[in-house]
């Protein structure tokens, strides 16, 4: 019994798996950043090259 209590009681590794979800949740809202902004970003990319193209 004293066994299962020492094992529910240690937190090694939670720190770990915490930093593992704030990772995930950082990777996940950037994510939805780009997708959000994807039509936006092409276009400007496409103004950026096009003004690139005649400069040349």
């Amino acid at each position: 019994m004293s066994r299962l209590w020492s094992f529910l009681k240690d937190e090694e590794g939670v720190t770990a798996i915490e930093y593992g979800l704030i990772a995930a949740l950082v990777a996940v809202g950037i994510i939805v950043a780009l997708g959000a902004l994807g039509d936006s970003l092409t276009g400007i990319f496409g103004d950026v090259s096009t003004a690139l193209d005649t400069a040349g």
